[in-house]
């Protein structure tokens, strides 16, 4: 589930041409390189968190959702990672109790200043459904907004939240980048692409692994049956 920051200081320009269309174009390039066994989700969000588009194998869903992200106003990284986690359920619903692996990859520019949960807390509920949070701190320390009004220029800085965002990762097991520049964040996407790949397929052969030790152990079982006497 790709978790994207729109709040106004996605608009910086410290990263060329600005934060978002940066963003923007990576994730573009990220989910046509993405194999299509991976089920994406979008989840956008700003003073809220709302689905973009659900978890489907629909690339061009996801991809439209990313074209139509526009800056919005404050941040609730909190409510957001809730949201990821209820669009990775949502796609198992109906697959009679299976569980596939989800990871959420969380791209923010700075600190909570909205929602109903605290970033801590959207952690601890991805981690109660073993739901690992990749997080990319976008910007500069330096990156400022401005805003014209009444014939005059307001300078706002808007550093991003390292610090929350490595905490968020490190509380969940998943891993935290920095990108300051579009060269950055495309790096980050590819090494969170390779991780998660590595994640699913440790998952898969540990299911087979368990499954082949099943039928090892039945196959056991049905012999002595037959080998030895039954006790009187």
């Amino acid at each position: 589930v790709l978790v994207i920051d729109v709040s106004g200081s996605m608009q910086a320009e410290d990263v060329d041409p600005t934060r978002l269309e940066a963003a923007q174009n990576v994730v573009r390039g990220f989910l046509k390189d993405l194999p299509p066994r991976f089920k994406v989700g979008v989840v956008a969000f700003s003073e809220t968190a709302e689905v973009a588009a659900p978890a489907s194998d629909d690339r061009q869903l996801a991809i439209d959702a990313i074209d139509y992200l526009y800056p919005q106003r404050g941040t609730a990284i909190g409510d957001a990672i809730a949201r990821g986690v209820e669009v990775a359920r949502a796609a198992d619903e109906g697959l009679s109790g299976v569980t596939r692996p989800a990871a959420i990859m969380l791209l923010s520019d700075g600190s909570q200043t909205e929602g109903i949960l605290l970033p801590q807390e959207g952690a601890a509920r991805a981690k109660s459904f073993k739901i690992p949070v990749y997080t990319i701190a976008l910007g500069t320390p330096e990156g400022v907004v401005e805003f014209n009004r009444f014939g005059g220029t307001r300078i706002i800085p808007v550093p991003p939240d390292p610090a929350t965002l490595r905490q968020i990762a490190t509380s969940t097991g998943g891993r935290f980048y920095e990108a300051e520049s579009a060269g950055d964040l495309r790096e980050a996407y590819e090494k969170m692409g390779s991780l998660v790949s590595k994640v699913e397929r440790k998952q898969e052969v540990t299911f087979a692994f368990l499954a082949g030790g099943l039928v090892l152990l039945l196959a056991a079982a049905a012999v002595a049956v037959v080998t030895f006497p039954r006790l009187p």
